[in-house]
């Protein structure tokens, strides 16, 4: 047992002095962002924990998907989003994003 957990442990740290010798290039992927009203709730509240391409590769949605998703990020990755940002938010997203159902 103990010889299992000192490979492990030796393959584990050997991994943090792998180097590469070029230049490693990041791909730039452009969302497009539809401006509208409420576009600055999602600016401040959405955008400063992750890209618009959480947002876009969701799919068109319901504005009840919408408003659960917005309360998720309340709950769950404690977003500090205002009550009336949650609906605003929940608006932008559903008039840009969504696909005209209520739920």
């Amino acid at each position: 047992m103990m010889k299992k957990i000192i490979i492990l442990t030796i393959l584990s740290i050997s991994a943090l002095f792998a180097q590469v010798n070029e230049a490693v290039e990041v791909p730039y992927i452009s969302y497009e962002i539809k401006m509208g009203k409420g576009f600055d709730a999602v600016n401040a509240n959405c955008l400063m924990c992750h890209s618009f391409g959480y947002i876009i590769n969701q799919g068109p949605q319901s504005k009840d998907f919408w408003h659960k998703k917005v309360v998720k990020m309340i709950v769950h990755f404690k977003a500090p989003i205002s009550k009336e940002d949650v609906e605003i938010t929940t608006n932008y997203l559903f008039e840009h994003y969504g696909n005209g159902a209520l739920k």
